[in-house]
């Protein structure tokens, strides 16, 4: 299988990260992509809806409209996934994101998961993410750690006692497995699982577990202004 693995975020550090991990835990071919503009590392509502673009913009640079390339898949590696639906309805290919890949995968494990983050300012928009997609707070409950993912990626041996100490209060709250969310937590589920008495899941892992994934059915098209000719042409079919 021939996967297209996007990196939402501008950081060319976690782009290689999450291909290497990636290739770690599937035999497919990967090829990795970084954001073309936007925040080196989201984490804010103003990067999320910067992002949004640029992954449509990644993606149509990569895939066009006609998935001449071949993929057989593209996975959004940011988790919360901006740009995800409307990549969905544009590409002609299944489009995969990780929080809505993986907490799937996780809500298999226990009918509670935490999902932990980087970054207080996930909260509220992870929430928002899940409530969307019908998952209500006493499925999903979502508690974040001061550092944001890429500062979890540079000290990954700090963010672990974080994280575990967070997932306990979450465990004794009600939590049956703990979902890691987050670009720059990806591979940290084998640091935390002997800290932690539930299932730890890791959010790349479980969402190459989903392959290949679904299409939706393609939006109206209307003319637009001002963007690339490449997403342009995806945009027009």
């Amino acid at each position: 299988m021939k996967l297209l693995l996007l990196n939402g975020n501008t950081d060319e550090a976690i782009t290689a990260r999450l291909a290497t991990a990636a290739r770690g835990m599937c035999a497919h071919e990967i090829t990795p992509v970084t954001a073309p503009f936007g925040a080196r590392y989201i984490a804010s509502r103003a990067a999320v809806a910067v992002a949004g673009h640029a992954v449509l913009e990644a993606l149509a640079q990569h895939i066009g409209p006609d998935n001449a390339a071949g993929y057989d898949a593209a996975i959004i590696g940011c988790f919360g996934e901006p740009g995800l639906d409307a990549a969905r309805e544009t590409f002609p290919l299944p489009v995969l994101g990780m929080a809505d890949a993986s907490i799937r995968v996780a809500l298999r494990a226990a009918p509670c998961v935490a999902v932990l983050t980087g970054g207080a300012a996930w909260v509220p928009m992870l929430e928002e993410f899940f409530l969307v997609r019908g998952l209500t707070r006493d499925q999903v409950r979502v508690a974040a750690i001061t550092p944001t993912g890429d500062a979890i990626a540079r000290d990954p041996d700090a963010a672990a006692l974080l994280l575990a100490e967070t997932a306990r209060a979450e465990i004794a709250q009600g939590a049956g497995a703990v979902l890691l969310g987050g670009a720059g937590l990806v591979g940290l589920d084998a640091r935390l699982q002997p800290l932690l008495p539930v299932p730890v899941i890791c959010g790349l892992r479980a969402t190459l577990d989903t392959l290949p994934g679904a299409r939706v059915p393609r939006g109206g098209v209307a003319p637009s202004v001002g963007l690339s000719a490449a997403l342009s042409r995806c945009l027009a079919g």
